[in-house]
C-alpha cells in the first residue's frame, strides 16, 4: 500500500457524498460481483457514496471522482487509455484483485507470441475462408505484446488483493478510506478462488 501524494491528491472533503467509480479492464468481472456481495451493507454505503462511471450504473463517462476501483490488468491500448483517464480523474486509485495487481490469469499469455496467436486463430484455424486474415480495424483495440499490472502504467494509492477480494475486504478498504485511515487487510480478509 502506498500513501497518496498530498500535492497531487488533496484531502477528501466531507460530509458530502463521495463519488465512487469502478471499471473492469482485462479480467473476469469477478471483483465487481464480489463487491455486490456486500449485500445489506450496500444500503449504508449508498448513503455515503454516489456512483460515477461504473457497470453498476451503466454511466459511460467519468467526471471528478474521489475513489476509483480498477479491476483487471492491461491487455490492449483501450485498457491503457481508460486507466490513465481514471488516474487523471480519481483522487484515490485502488488496484482491485490479482489481475489489476499482477496481471492475473490474462497474464498467462505473456509467455506466448501475440502475433502468432492471432495468426493461428484468424488465419490458420480449420474451417476459415481462403483469404482470412487477422482483423485490422480502427474500432478494434490494439493488443499489447503482454498483459501489464496497472501499477506499471500509473500510480496506485491502494491495493485490494484477492481473486476476487472478499466483500469484507471491500468494506474494510472503503470504510477506511472514507475515515482517512489505513485499511487493515489482514489474512482473515484475503480470499482466492
Amino acid at each position: 500500500m502506498t500513501t497518496p501524494d498530498p500535492e497531487r491528491h488533496p484531502p477528501l472533503h466531507a460530509p458530502r457524498k463521495l463519488k465512487l467509480a469502478t471499471v473492469s479492464l482485462a479480467g473476469c468481472f469477478g471483483c465487481h460481483m464480489s463487491f455486490l456481495d456486500l449485500d445489506e451493507r450496500l444500503l449504508p454505503l449508498f448513503e455515503l457514496v454516489a456512483f460515477d462511471r461504473s457497470p453498476l450504473t451503466d454511466i459511460k463517462t467519468l467526471g471528478h471522482c474521489d475513489i476509483g476501483l480498477i479491476e483487471g490488468g492491461l491487455c490492449n491500448a483501450e485498457n491503457v487509455h481508460l486507466l490513465r483517464e481514471f488516474r487523471a480523474h480519481c483522487h484515490t486509485l485502488v488496484a482491485v484483485g490479482a489481475c489489476a495487481i499482477n496481471g492475473g490469469l490474462p497474464a498467462l499469455r505473456n509467455a506466448m507470441d501475440v502475433g502468432q496467436i492471432l495468426r493461428d486463430v484468424y488465419v490458420h484455424q480449420t474451417g476459415l475462408g481462403a483469404h482470412s486474415q487477422v482483423p485490422n480495424d480502427p474500432e478494434l483495440p490494439l493488443p499489447l505484446n503482454r498483459v501489464h499490472a496497472i501499477h506499471e502504467v500509473v500510480h496506485v494509492d491502494h491495493v485490494l488483493p484477492g481473486c476476487p477480494p472478499s466483500a469484507d475486504a471491500f468494506w474494510e478498504l472503503l470504510t477506511a478510506i472514507m475515515a482517512h485511515r489505513a485499511p487493515e487487510l489482514g489474512p482473515r480478509l484475503m480470499h482466492y478462488d
